[in-house]
């Protein structure tokens, strides 16, 4: 008997185990269903509702489940698409606007295994279906937001310095400061330069103002800060709104990618991103008089806002900011201790709690209020110019002041938002600002669903061509290989239940279309290093070597022939995955946990199986099935 250590065979057997056992879930096709949910971000589906669909669904015939909770959604089984579609249109008549019906896919997976944390492989857009957006971000609203933000920072720098100003105009990327004479204006210059040193000061001329102009370097790094923002915000708004495997990318200098696979409700993915929020902190202005609020002409420096819940009550606000939601850096919903009002517990970043602190230190007294930015973009139908009825994307953007509340003493990184009328209202608001605001107004210019029928169909394709490939594959090795064929045969089988069973144990992981052309390839591969194996395990026999030295030999001389051929393709498989994105990616993961997994079974695995066979025994064989 060779000296085979033992404890690759544990190796082997526990990575077959595990990775079998975390495969299996795929094997539960997951079924068609509705989600339905709360047209109101934390709104919950009551049971009068639930009960209502599923008597509306028998009443139609629709062969469904008994209606599951999932979060403070309701999912109901169906047994095919057809019966989905139908499912769909009856749930949305039968609830109206209240509630948002979706189409959606319902894992079947058994309780025993998902309560060892099983679950299937992540599937992408191209093959469960779901929908693509393109996203544009406004610059020119990114430049003028910043600009603003600019233009308030020189009045607080010059009001410190103590330097009286006439006026701060803005114009494009350009800040004018206009003085009463000339000495002001050369006061001024040392410390706007020191505040705003993104800006470029024109020499001083001979009328008293001083002008900057904000560098090209600034403005391309406040727009690509702009883009990647959103980005980050977009993300994390998604996942806190509980989509799965989303995909969120940047594209070009001012777009942003959404995929949202298993979503094909078009219309609830629009409610998903179209919920952006934000606020900003800005002091009130209680001089202006009650007559001119009704005329609703602000006077310079002041905007008008209505406040939420109280009709009619407009709340006079200043232009400058104090601070705004992309400081946010944290926000918790809470209750207050004495009166049990629902709060939100906000805490600012470094920049946001020094101006806030700045500010509220000098207006202790006056009022500060919250005003609240919603933007929301959905479908409309609009008649072009040729009379036809197309859809139309719009965009419209709410302002409301939800708090005013006296600055009672000099604020900090921590503070609290009151005047909620709810819990659900102060957790949605807690949720909206913890994902993060937009740094600039974003508008969809693309849209595209893709149905589950497409996916299916991708998924049947890949599977066909994947098993073609290891039927030649498996024919070839058995006939050329014969025994010897056989063991490499039961290797590549257990290759691919590892790879599926570690693709599914790794968190994040999405097999896409490229993703199983990486499976395919892998599949050709495995066999690779077998047939390395077995010609060198030929070769010693010719040389007259014994079968159980020729074996030896045969794995010891190619596993570094096995190394080198394969270490060249990990490299490119880590070169596609760094420089690549999206498909380029998925292809590269598959390929390098392919190759892996395939020297894993073709050195440990196909020399155990081997070992097993002609290893054992007290009588040496006299030849090999190779």
């Amino acid at each position: 008997m060779t000296r085979y250590p033992r404890w690759k065979f544990f190796l082997l057997m526990a990575a077959l185990i595990v990775c079998g056992l975390y495969a299996l879930p795929n094997l539960y096709p997951d079924a068609p269903a509705i989600q339905i949910s709360h047209a109101e971000a934390g709104g919950e589906v009551s049971e009068m509702a639930r009960q209502r669909v599923l008597s509306a669904l028998d009443d139609a015939g629709i062969s469904h489940g008994p209606g599951e909770s999932v979060g403070t959604s309701l999912l109901v089984r169906t047994n095919d698409t057809e019966a989905q579609l139908r499912a769909r249109d009856v749930a949305a008549a039968e609830l109206g606007e209240n509630y948002v019906v979706a189409l959606n896919l319902a894992e079947t997976t058994p309780d025993w295994l998902r309560s060892l944390g099983a679950s299937p492989m992540n599937l992408g857009l191209d093959l469960r279906g779901g929908v693509h957006f393109l996203l544009q971000v406004d610059m020119n609203a990114v430049v003028e937001s910043r600009m603003e933000a600019w233009a308030g920072n020189a009045k607080l720098t010059l009001r410190d310095a103590g330097v009286r100003y006439r006026n701060v105009d803005v114009d494009d990327t350009t800040l004018t400061v206009t003085f009463a004479d000339q000495v002001a204006a050369d006061a001024a210059r040392a410390p706007l330069r020191q505040a705003l040193d993104k800006f470029t000061m024109r020499p001083a001329g001979d009328s008293p103002e001083v002008v900057l102009t904000l560098n090209e370097t600034a403005l391309k790094e406040m727009q690509d800060y702009a883009v990647d923002q959103n980005r980050t915000a977009l993300n994390k708004r998604v996942n806190e709104l509980g989509v799965a495997e989303a995909v969120v990318q940047r594209q070009g200098a001012d777009r942003i990618v959404v995929q949202l696979p298993g979503i094909q409700d078009a219309s609830q993915a629009r409610r998903i991103l179209g919920r952006t929020a934000t606020l900003e902190f800005r002091l009130v202005d209680n001089s202006v008089s009650a007559a001119r609020l009704r005329t609703g002409m602000a006077p310079p420096g002041v905007e008008f806002y209505p406040f939420k819940g109280q009709a009619g009550r407009i709340v006079a606000m200043n232009k400058s900011k104090i601070a705004t939601g992309d400081q946010v850096i944290d926000a918790k919903m809470g209750f207050d201790q004495q009166s049990g009002s629902p709060e939100v517990n906000v805490t600012l970043d470094s920049d946001g709690a020094r101006r806030m602190q700045r500010v509220t230190g000098k207006n202790v007294g006056n009022p500060m209020g919250v005003l609240f930015i919603e933007t929301k973009t959905d479908v409309k139908k609009v008649t072009d110019e040729d009379g036809n009825t197309v859809d139309k994307m719009i965009s419209t953007t709410d302002k409301y002041v939800i708090n005013v509340a006296t600055i009672q003493d000099t604020l900090g990184s921590r503070f609290r938002i009151t005047g909620l009328d709810n819990p659900a209202e102060a957790s949605e608001l807690a949720l909206l600002l913890r994902a993060g605001s937009l740094a600039a107004p974003v508008s969809i210019v693309e849209e595209r669903t893709v149905g589950p029928s497409l996916g299916a169909e991708n998924i049947e394709a890949g599977l066909k061509s994947m098993a073609l490939g290891l039927a030649l594959v498996l024919v070839f090795m058995a006939v050329w290989y014969k025994l010897f064929g056989l063991v490499a045969n039961v290797a590549l089988l257990g290759n691919l239940v590892i790879i599926i069973g570690i693709m599914s144990l790794i968190p994040g992981a999405t097999l896409t279309l490229p993703g199983i052309a990486g499976i395919v390839l892998t599949v050709g591969m495995a066999v690779d290093a077998n047939v390395l194996i077995f010609e060198r395990v030929k070769e010693d026999l010719r040389r007259g070597l014994a079968p159980r030295q020729a074996i030896e030999e045969g794995y010891g001389r190619a596993f570094t022939t096995i190394l080198d051929a394969n270490i060249t393709t990990l490299i490119v498989a880590v070169i596609l995955f760094a420089a690549g994105t999206g498909s380029v990616q998925g292809f590269a993961v598959t390929l390098f946990i392919g190759i892996l997994t395939s020297m894993f079974t073709a050195i440990i695995g196909t020399r155990a199986m081997v070992e097993m066979i002609y290893g054992r025994g007290a009588r040496a064989p006299s030849k090999l099935s190779i």
